[in-house]
């Protein structure tokens, strides 16, 4: 997958009649332009790549076809598909089988769709948990965070924020116009009191798992990056404490930073 760099940003209201005139005209344009691109495209890839240029550019139209369906038909999919809390159809970056890998990871696909889901991997083996995309942009069902991984000893440093019971990675989320580093830096510091060193940073990965005190299907997306720091760790703002957890102590943490303790369990970090 490509990781996007953009910063995302939710949606300007629009004037629904503004709306309505815009598709009428993207309608004309597509069927009176798209068929002349796409015989274009096809031989110009032909041309330079043969084959091969024929496969690039017929998947990246599939996948945009798939993102269209995911939006055109998001109201019956949530209808058939999934159950009652299912993460839901209808993000206009996502195409309709990461949405279905999402409610098979969360099990909320109704019959109908676990039949959809079997045809699929009997076609392509694991085909929706496969293309699940973890760099589409946030709507209201995927809460986007960031998450400091530091680990000393094969314990990592954690967080309880006043009032909570459950442990967590510290970090959380971006203000608008903010990279990754820059957002999980400024973070950390109003959490900790510590500095990062925004060059050791490094990425570890993406991780979705149920959010905490929200409905079924509401997702939180965790970017987490390893680095170092600069000062001493003093819980700070809404932080009560700052604790050191191994992974027996997994029960004490959110569903997607089990996760992310699965993860670093296998790959050896964290003991």
């Amino acid at each position: 997958m490509i990781l996007k760099k953009q910063v995302y940003q939710a949606d300007k209201k629009a004037n629904p009649f503004i709306g309505i005139l815009l598709f009428f005209i993207s309608i004309i344009l597509f069927v009176l332009t798209a068929p002349f691109g796409l015989i274009y495209g096809l031989l110009r890839k032909f041309v330079v790549k043969g084959i091969t240029g024929i496969g690039e550019f017929s998947l990246k139209i599939a996948i945009s076809v798939d993102q269209l369906g995911n939006v055109l038909m998001q109201h019956l999919l949530n209808a058939l598909w999934i159950k009652t809390g299912g993460y839901k159809f209808g993000n206009r970056d996502e195409t309709i089988s990461s949405a279905l890998g999402r409610n098979n990871k969360l099990g909320t696909l109704t019959a109908f769709g676990k039949s959809i889901d079997k045809i699929l991997d009997f076609i392509d083996p694991n085909h929706s948990l496969n293309s699940i995309d973890y760099y589409i942009e946030p709507t209201e069902e995927i809460i986007d965070t960031l998450a400091w991984i530091f680990i000393v000893d094969g314990r990592i440093l954690c967080t309880r924020s006043q009032g909570k019971k459950t442990y967590y990675i510290p970090g959380g989320k971006r203000e608008i116009g903010e990279s990754d580093k820059l957002a999980i830096t400024r973070e950390i510091t109003e959490e900790l009191s510590v500095t990062l060193n925004i060059s050791s940073l490094d990425f570890i990965g993406i991780f979705e798992g149920q959010a905490d005190g929200h409905k079924p299907g509401i997702l939180v997306r965790r970017t987490c990056y390893s680095g170092y720091y600069e000062g001493e760790l003093l819980p700070n703002s809404e932080i009560e404490e700052i604790v050191w957890l191994n992974y027996k102590d997994r029960n004490l943490v959110s569903e997607v930073d089990g996760l992310i303790f699965d993860f670093l369990k296998e790959k050896g970090d964290l003991q």
